[in-house]
């Protein structure tokens, strides 16, 4: 599962979502697909966190360009 692109792994996300929001499925069903949808958005928060750490920024200061690396600011309880 780990191999999956993200793109992937957000698509098989969403579909394990939309058949969780239907609630017509057993409930053993549903506590598997609960465990797939976890381990699926774990997934893709490593490949973000990863893409961002990927990612730099260009700053001026005192008349100098340089690359920074990019801190995204998060909101709480994120």
């Amino acid at each position: 599962m780990n191999d999956l692109t993200f793109e992937r792994a957000m698509e098989r996300l969403e579909e394990v979502v939309a058949q969780l929001e239907q609630g017509d499925i057993p409930l053993e069903e549903a506590i598997q697909l609960y465990g797939e949808g976890t381990k699926l958005a774990g997934i893709c928060r490593k490949k973000l966190d990863w893409a961002e750490q990927q990612v730099e920024i260009l700053v001026e200061e005192n008349g100098d360009w340089s690359k920074k690396p990019f801190h995204p600011i998060r909101e709480e309880n994120t």
